[in-house]
């Protein structure tokens, strides 16, 4: 199998409250409202911690590194307390140096509450969701901060549904192909270059920059505007990542699949991929060719192996 060019994959071990913060403010609905100063505290987990065993003095396995949501119920407990006992369950909390702490349905925080948060530099970020609200929210959006990623050489297509990455040496035809595609319907994704995360333990996904989505390298033609040419539709900002298809020119004596029983993965950032090499060569149609590897793969996704039905087929008749 020709090599296909990988970069080194980035692993997220920490995100700073601040980051956290700045990038989700609107969508979480959050306000600092105390600990200014500890913005640059790290988050070393992506999960929400309610800290209401921690309250009543229980740190057994208590989670420091995690945001601390504290809902309606924590907040009640903390009200009904007095200010010295307020102080002494916030402080074992706080000096265990938690990155900060988030309170919901826009409760307020007491007095004693901030100057704790100011004194040991953990910021207190204020929403008006609901605990549960906010937890899933907030949750998936860490899932993204954390998600490892990697980049490729290679031009990504949604084809039929299928996220297509076309991989090959460089001027073997993958923009040209893309072209192709993309005039007969088919979606950009990113052309050259494609960024990819992994945002679960099954899915990945490719995107562009933002500096060169919707635009495509051809030789001979140079940089062109694929939404001006084609329709907005042409375009897509990210796609999970279905298939991927290696374009290799074709030398005398090369191996060739011929039936497809040949399973090809690759592994992508820890998962498996599928893989289709297709031979490059004068007078083949590789739009078509990749279009209907596309469609191969999406048969293959609701349980239709043609090679496999035919196999069987013929195993079927030779054994009468």
């Amino acid at each position: 199998m020709a090599a296909i060019q990988r970069n080194n994959t980035k692993f997220v071990e920490a995100v700073s409250v601040r980051d956290f913060y700045e990038s989700f403010k609107e969508p979480l609905e959050m306000e600092l409202v105390a600990g200014e100063s500890g913005l640059d505290n790290m988050i070393r987990e992506r999960s929400l911690n309610r800290p209401a065993l921690a309250m009543v003095g229980f740190f057994k396995a208590f989670a420091a590194k995690r945001i601390q949501l504290l809902g309606a119920g924590e907040m009640a407990f903390i009200r009904e307390k007095k200010q010295a006992e307020q102080i002494e369950i916030m402080t074992e909390i706080l000096k265990r140096k938690v990155p900060c702490l988030v309170i919901s349905r826009n409760l307020a925080p007491t007095k004693q509450l901030c100057r704790l948060a100011d004194q040991y530099k953990t910021p207190i970020i204020r929403s008006p969701l609901k605990s549960k609200t906010f937890t899933t929210e907030a949750t998936l959006l860490l899932e993204d901060k954390f998600a490892p990623r990697t980049h490729m050489h290679g031009t990504l297509l949604d084809i039929q549904g299928i996220g297509t990455l076309i991989c090959g040496e460089s001027g073997v035809g993958k923009s040209e192909c893309a072209l192709a595609l993309i005039e007969r319907g088919h979606s950009l994704v990113a052309d050259d270059l494609t960024y990819i995360k992994r945002v679960s333990e099954r899915e990945l996904l490719g995107t562009s920059s933002d500096l060169s989505r919707g635009y495509m390298e051809c030789r001979g033609l140079g940089i062109i505007n694929v939404a001006e040419l084609f329709g907005v539709r042409s375009v897509r900002v990210e796609k999970r990542i279905d298939l991927i298809i290696n374009f290799r020119n074709w030398t005398t004596g090369m191996h060739e699949e011929r039936t497809g029983l040949e399973e090809q993965h690759m592994e992508i950032l820890g998962l498996k991929v599928p893989l289709m090499e297709i031979p490059v060569r004068p007078g083949r149609d590789m739009a078509r060719l990749t279009e209907v590897a596309a469609m191969v793969q999406a048969l293959m996704k609701i349980g239709h192996d043609s090679a496999a039905e035919f196999n069987d087929r013929l195993i079927a008749h030779m054994s009468k």
